[in-house]
């Protein structure tokens, strides 16, 4: 991959900076679908930079578009492969550095990203989020009117955070993150779906609860667990990656943002 020089995109409300653009498609599929990714930044309510990773489809029309949370680790190598996914399935996909606006990136902490993502407090990474929102919702690609958000481990539980403080998420997806707070709950308006490892006790022993409140509250939330997975499932590496199960939690996640995000 070559990395291109800095260029300013001049876009208007929301203008950001473009850090790297990948040289032509990030991926063909067999089907002939083609995607194309770049390292973004973008300035939050405070001034402070965000960086990203955008994956845009190549489609008619303006498309849905779906925030990726990254998990405790900050955005590595894996978050981009999820949003050129989502791209080649016909969706914008963002995944915000959540760890930048405060210490530069990811990268530039290394080992220490797992203990300075347990440093960020709740309105900082909101605050993170409502300007990925803005920027994402402001691309001349998306239909700003269709955007969900799918978070994994802490990025799950970030997800049921940035669900009660943004009421204009039509769709989100809480995979294998905990819950805080039940009192955020109140707050949530987009239909919620839970993805979680059979096997990860510590973060399902909650389910119950939180189920319940949801019930309670007249919301929409449909969870389920995935036999022999745990915690992490759907990254490489972890128990259960590469089963039917885990497959199977894929395509639950691809029927729910198509019913939510495009009336499939």
């Amino acid at each position: 991959m070559r990395i291109l020089p800095v260029l300013m995109l001049l876009t208007g409300l929301g203008a950001g900076v473009l850090l790297a653009r990948r040289d032509g498609p990030t991926s063909v599929t067999p089907h002939g679908v083609t995607t194309h990714g770049e390292y973004v930044a973008f300035a939050n309510a405070k001034g402070d930079s965000v960086r990203a990773y955008v994956a845009y489809p190549e489609r008619q029309g303006k498309a849905p578009a779906i925030i990726v949370i990254h998990e405790i680790f900050g955005l590595t190598d894996w978050e981009p492969t999820v949003a050129d996914d989502y791209a080649r399935k016909g969706y914008v996909a963002i995944v915000p550095d959540l760890l930048s606006s405060r210490f530069g990136s990811t990268r530039a902490l290394g080992d220490s990203a797992r203990r300075m993502v347990g440093t960020l407090v709740r309105e900082d990474v909101v605050r993170d989020l409502d300007a990925t929102y803005e920027y994402i919702a402001t691309r001349p690609a998306t239909n700003p009117d269709r955007i969900g958000t799918i978070g994994f481990c802490w990025g799950g539980g970030t997800v049921w955070n940035y669900a009660a403080s943004n009421s204009k998420l039509k769709a989100a997806v809480v995979c294998y993150g905990p819950l805080a707070d039940t009192a955020l709950l109140r707050t949530v308006k987009a239909p919620v779906l839970g993805v979680y490892g059979q096997n990860d006790g510590r973060v399902n022993n909650s389910l119950p609860q939180v189920a319940e409140m949801m019930k309670t509250l007249g919301k929409s939330f449909v969870a389920d667990s995935y036999p022999g997975t745990g915690h992490g499932f759907l990254k490489p590496g972890r128990t259960g990656n590469g089963t039917p199960a885990a497959a199977k939690a894929q395509a639950d996640i691809d029927a729910f943002f198509a019913k939510q995000l495009e009336g499939k």
